[in-house]
């Protein structure tokens, strides 16, 4: 069989980081290396990277003719722009078998099973896509009723309609060493394209999937309950001794298991196996406890960074979010990193519940510990979690591409003029030379002289992050609350699944 995977362009990159940080498909490079062992054809574009709009998109429908498109959607945000694919696909022919993956729609199948999702999807997949989709093909080949194929919610008929159905549960998740590495040739559109800020190409490797922390606001370890996978230390060693100098890690707890992550140090140690930047994201207090393991990892890249989710300055916060780690963590972590020679990068969450004192105590940490590579998201309750299931009846705004962790939900107790105003506060205090800290000299210096204009460009784009009447513009309008629609196939499962 043809398979043509999409990745839709991201709608919402004015806010946030969003334009500094551009990452190859993985999960999809996961799924065509699998349906390639099984004898299919697989084929990834990146329609970031590909020009022409929705006349670009038939195009490449009639060069590929695919038998199934798979279309992809990581985030939340995504999910407006995923349905609107699978429409351009059934428009051009309503044959061909429309599949919607990723993430958000793993943990939330809800946009895609009611709406206009009936009219343009005929399957989701809820499970990890290197063993349902290949078991997906074998279905359609076999002409066996969908509703068998575990981890798949699908339309009795397929491609020829029917009710939606859902199929069971696998018995166990899959194993890392089950997935082949990840077929990086199947990506049409290339690599040198993916980029963190300055650095690029930049590959994306995974060594573990899964995390055992319970943060409230991540849709991850309820997704996977809690479970965490490794994959086998001679096979990641592969895997990065293929890919270029820069390498950001997929892993969500970076570090965990210690021995795991020993292990798998001394193995890149052994091989020589070094990089210029390794990009790394993991918890502070697991930094602040093996500061050793640190040690190990530090030399096998010319620059290693951390990404933190700090979330919150008090113990009071982290604790409101679930975070099961202190304030004291966070600052033993910074200190750590700092004299190992590791950089820190991190986010706080800034939660619409706040009121002054809330932003000046972030202030006076930020302060304290001069951090000026941090950024900050709104508290978003993302479609999946309990949180989202606690506060669906208030949210306010039906605007999928709005849950971008930059836009407000529903009115903060400051008001949303004065939210917005002390959040673009925070970020001039610390951001992109925003007070003289950092000359965009800094920046231009460390890119190659081919990536000074994009540099120069994503700058001048950020500024929207310190302009209240930038979030403003876009904030839902004032009224009474409207709760989000819930499909009938969510209600009759009662967990969204």
């Amino acid at each position: 069989m043809r398979f043509l995977f999409l990745r839709p362009v991201a709608p919402n990159e004015r806010f946030g980081l969003g334009p500094f940080f551009k990452i190859e498909p993985l999960g999809l490079e996961y799924i065509a290396a699998a349906l390639k062992r099984d004898g299919h054809e697989a084929r990834i574009y990146d329609l970031r990277f590909v020009k022409g709009g929705e006349r670009g998109i038939v195009k490449l429908l009639q060069r590929e003719a695919p038998d199934v498109v798979g279309i992809a959607s990581a985030h939340t945000l995504d999910t407006n722009e995923a349905l609107a694919l699978a429409r351009v696909v059934k428009h051009w022919n309503r044959s061909v078998f429309t599949l919607i993956g990723g993430h958000a729609a793993s943990v939330f199948p809800e946009p895609f099973t009611s709406g206009s999702g009936i009219e343009c999807v005929d399957a989701v997949c809820c499970e990890d896509g290197e063993r349902v989709v290949p078991e997906l093909a074998r279905a359609l080949a076999a002409k066996r009723p969908l509703r068998d194929v575990a981890g798949l919610i699908a339309r009795e008929h397929g491609a020829a309609g029917g009710e939606f159905v859902t199929g069971p549960c696998s018995d166990e998740r899959v194993t890392l060493d089950e997935v082949p590495l990840p077929a990086r040739d199947a990506l049409v559109t290339g690599h040198d394209g993916y980029l963190c800020v300055q650095r690029r190409p930049v590959y994306l490797v995974e060594a573990t999937r899964g995390c055992p922390y319970r943060c409230s606001f991540c849709t991850i370890w309820q997704h996977v309950d809690r479970s965490f996978r490794c994959r086998n230390v001679a096979t990641v060693v592969d895997d990065l001794a293929s890919v270029g100098s820069n390498v950001f890690f997929a892993d969500d707890l970076f570090g965990h298991p210690e021995a795991y992550s020993e292990e798998l140090a001394g193995a890149l140690n052994r091989w020589g196996i070094k990089k210029d930047w390794f990009l790394l994201q993991t918890r502070t207090d697991l930094v602040a406890k093996h500061p050793a393991l640190m040690e190990k990892w530090r030399p096998l890249a010319k620059q290693v960074d951390i990404f933190f989710g700090f979330e919150s300055p008090t113990d009071a916060g982290l604790a409101g979010v679930q975070k099961d780690s202190s304030v004291a963590e966070v600052e033993e972590a910074i200190a750590v990193c700092r004299r190992i020679g590791i950089g820190i990068t991190g986010n706080f969450i800034c939660d619409p519940a706040w009121d002054e004192d809330d932003f000046r105590r972030l202030w006076d940490f930020l302060g304290k510990h001069k951090l000026d590579h941090v950024g900050f998201t709104v508290l978003t309750p993302l479609p999946g979690t309990d949180y989202f299931d606690d506060v669906r009846a208030q949210i306010r705004d039906p605007d999928w591409s709005h849950y971008d962790m930059h836009h407000l939900l529903w009115e903060p107790r400051l008001g949303r003029r004065r939210f917005f105003e002390l959040f673009a506060e925070t970020w001039r205090r610390t951001a992109l030379n925003a007070r003289g800290a950092r000359s965009l000299w800094s920046y231009v210096k460390q890119v190659r002289p081919r990536d000074i204009p994009f540099v120069l460009r994503v700058l001048k784009q950020s500024r929207r992050l310190f302009d209240p009447e930038a979030y403003l513009a876009e904030t839902f309008p004032p009224g009474p609350s409207i709760p989000l629609p819930q499909s009938a196939l969510a209600r009759a499962a009662g967990d969204g699944r």
